[in-house]
C-alpha cells in the first residue's frame, strides 16, 4: 500500500501541474506520516540532503556564471569565433555552436547558455538570411552541451547521489562533450549547405583576429583555470567553484570593467534565486528517495529492470529510451534523483562502471533539454527569436537524431569517457 501511495500521489501532483520539488516533497511526507514510517526522520533527511560538501559547488558555479553573463563576456567569445570561422558555409551557425561550447564550460546551465548566446548571435543570423526557427534550434541544441562539458551542475548532482568522484566525472565529460559539439557543427554545416546559408563576406585580417583573441583571452581561460586546477589536483570541484567566482569577478571588474560593485547586489540576488530552486528540488528529492527506499519502491523497480534483460547493453539502451521520454517532461536534476537511486543497484548487478555510465546518463538527459513539451532550451530560444516552440522543435529533429548517434557511440565505447580520468590519475575502474 505504501508503494502505491507514494507513486500515485507523485503522479497526481505532477498531472495537476505542481512544481516537481513540491510533488516530490508532498508525496514523500504524506506517505511517511500516513503509514507512520518515522516522522522524526523528515528533519534529518531534509538537512542531510543538502548538507553535502560537493553540493556547495552548485551555488558558487551559478554565481560565477551569472557574473560572466552580466559582464557580457559571451560577446567577446562569439566575436573571436566569428572572425575565425565565420567565412565558412553556415559560418554563423558554427560560431553559435562553438560559442555555446565555451560558454557552457563557464555557466553549466543550458537555458543560461541559450539566453546568453541567443541575445548575441540570433540577430546577426537573421540578418544574414538564416531561418529564425533554424537559428533558434541550433542555439538551443548546442546549449545542451552545457551539462556535458565540465564544469556541469548535472555531474555534481550525479556524483553526490552515487558517491562518485566529481573530478573524475568532469574530466570524463570532456571527450564526449567535444564529440557531441563536433557532431552538432556537422549538422549545422550540412543544413546550411543545403539551404544556401553562406558565410560572412569579410572575415577580418590577421590583426583583427589577434585583437579578438586578446579580448576573449581571459574569458576562454576561465574553463582552463577551473579544469586545470581540478586536473592537476590543486583544488577539488567545490574549491574550483569558489576559484571560479573570484576569477569571474576579477575578469568582469578589473579586466573588462563591464560591471561595477553596485551590480553585485542584483547578481547575488539572481544567483540566490537560481540556486534556491535547485536546492529546493535536491532537499525534497532526498526525502522522496528515503521514503521510496523504505516503502520498497526502489528495490522493486531495480529488480524489474534487472529481470527485463541479462545483457548490460540492452539495459543501457532501454534506460536511455526512458531518459529521453522523461527528459520531455522533467528537468535533469529531478530525473537524476528519481532514477539514480533505482539504477545504482542495477549498475552494480551488471558491473557497469559508474563514471562511464555517468557520462551516458548526463548525455541522455542533455537531449531532453531541446525536446518538447518541456525542453527548457527550446522555450528560451522561442522567446528570444519570437516564434512558436513547435517550429523550433521541428528544426531541432536533425540535431536530436545526431545526438542519439553520438550517445550510442559513447555507450558502446567506454574508453571515450574513461581514458582521460584514468590518465590524469583521478579514477581507477
Amino acid at each position: 500500500m505504501e508503494f502505491l501511495l507514494i507513486l500515485v500521489l507523485f503522479l497526481v501532483l505532477m498531472v495537476m501541474g505542481a512544481p516537481i520539488g513540491t510533488s516530490l516533497g508532498v508525496s514523500a511526507v504524506a506517505t511517511i506520516l500516513y503509514f507512520d514510517l518515522g516522522a522524526e526522520m523528515l528533519g534529518v533527511n531534509f538537512a542531510s540532503g543538502i548538507a553535502s560538501f560537493p553540493l556547495l559547488a552548485i551555488p558558487f558555479f551559478v554565481l560565477a556564471g551569472v557574473i560572466l553573463e552580466r559582464a557580457g563576456i559571451a560577446a567577446h567569445i562569439a566575436n573571436f569565433f566569428e572572425l575565425l570561422v565565420g567565412r565558412a558555409t553556415g559560418g554563423l551557425s558554427i560560431v553559435a555552436v562553438l560559442t555555446c561550447m565555451f560558454w557552457g564550460a563557464m555557466s553549466g546551465s543550458g537555458p543560461a547558455t541559450t539566453a546568453a548566446v541567443g541575445l548575441i548571435l540570433l540577430t546577426p543570423m537573421l540578418k544574414n538570411g538564416y531561418d529564425k526557427a533554424f537559428a533558434g534550434a541550433t542555439i538551443a541544441n548546442a546549449s545542451d552541451l552545457s551539462i556535458i562539458i565540465p564544469p556541469s551542475i548535472a555531474f555534481i548532482i550525479y556524483g553526490n547521489i552515487t558517491s562518485v568522484s566529481v573530478s573524475a566525472l568532469f574530466v570524463a565529460g570532456i571527450i564526449p562533450g567535444i564529440l557531441t559539439g563536433l557532431a552538432t557543427m556537422l549538422v549545422a554545416w550540412y543544413i546550411s549547405y543545403r539551404r544556401g546559408y553562406r558565410g560572412l563576406v569579410c572575415r577580418g585580417c590577421a590583426a583583427d583576429l589577434l585583437k579578438a583573441l586578446r579580448q576573449s583571452f581571459w574569458a576562454i581561460m576561465a574553463p582552463v583555470v577551473i579544469l586545470g586546477g581540478i586536473y592537476t589536483g590543486i583544488f577539488t570541484p567545490t574549491e574550483a567553484a569558489v576559484v571560479a567566482v573570484f576569477y569571474s569577478l576579477f575578469v568582469a571588474v578589473v579586466i573588462y570593467r563591464s560591471i561595477g560593485w553596485r551590480d553585485l547586489i542584483e547578481i547575488l540576488v539572481d544567483s540566490a534565486v537560481t540556486s534556491s530552486v535547485i536546492m529546493f528540488i535536491v532537499a525534497f528529492a532526498g526525502i522522496f528517495t528515503w521514503a521510496a527506499s523504505v516503502t520498497g519502491v526502489i528495490d522493486a523497480m531495480a529488480d524489474l529492470i534487472i529481470r527485463i534483460s541479462p545483457n548490460a547493453v540492452v539495459m543501457i539502451v532501454l534506460v536511455n529510451v526512458l531518459l529521453f521520454g522523461l527528459g520531455m517532461i522533467l528537468d535533469a536534476i529531478s530525473i537524476s534523483y528519481l532514477l539514480m537511486p533505482i539504477l545504482i543497484p542495477v549498475l552494480s548487478a551488471f558491473h557497469v562502471d559508474p563514471v562511464f555510465y555517468g557520462v551516458i546518463f548526463i548525455s541522455a538527459l542533455a537531449i531532453g533539454q531541446a525536446t518538447p513539451p518541456v525542453g527548457v532550451n527550446l522555450f528560451t530560444a522561442a522567446n528570444l527569436v519570437g516564434c512558436d516552440v513547435d517550429e523550433i522543435a521541428k528544426e531541432a529533429i536533425p540535431y536530436v537524431i545526431m545526438d542519439f548517434v553520438v550517445l550510442i557511440i559513447i555507450s558502446l565505447i567506454p574508453a571515450l569517457s574513461l581514458v582521460l580520468p584514468e590518465w590524469a590519475g583521478l579514477y581507477t575502474p
